[in-house]
């Protein structure tokens, strides 16, 4: 996916299998967020950037929902865990992840393995992509500040 772009009318189901769709969040802009695993610090340091800057984001006009290829059950302990006020939907066939250019190449400590690429679509009201952050450009502590600064 690319700026500019039309996001998926579905996105997937949430923490609680419910389905979410782009519609659910016409005439607002959507930060779609992916990031590799639940309850794994940049993970944890990201979602928890974005919750505790969350009532900014809404007056900004902003809603947020994250995705990763955990389960629903996992989604819901780290929701539980750090208090997050946003859905997360359970790709758990990397169908979004693939759609969107989220998943790729890895590498740790000389292993090569696929897996979910940390990266944000800003989506605009209308359902376009407006921004991309890349891997490489997301700072997990300070995210949220970095959508702010748009």
């Amino acid at each position: 996916m690319n700026i500019g772009d039309k996001a998926p009318e579905i996105l997937g189901t949430d923490e609680n299998g419910k389905e979410i769709r782009l519609s659910d969040y016409a005439g607002k802009k959507l930060i779609l967020y992916f990031y590799p695993k639940d309850n794994t610090s940049g993970c944890t340091a990201e979602a928890c950037s974005l919750r505790d800057n969350y009532d900014t984001l809404r007056q900004k006009g902003y809603e947020v929902v994250g995705v990763s290829i955990d389960s629903e059950a996992s989604h819901r302990k780290f929701i539980d865990k750090h208090t997050l006020p946003f859905h997360l939907i359970a790709d758990t066939d990397h169908k979004l992840v693939e759609e969107m250019g989220a998943w790729g190449e890895k590498n740790m400590c000389g292993r090569k393995y696929m897996g979910t690429l940390r990266t944000t679509f800003i989506i605009g009201e209308d359902g376009t992509i407006q921004h991309i952050f890349t891997p490489k450009a997301i700072k997990t502590k300070e995210h949220a500040s970095q959508i702010l600064a748009l």
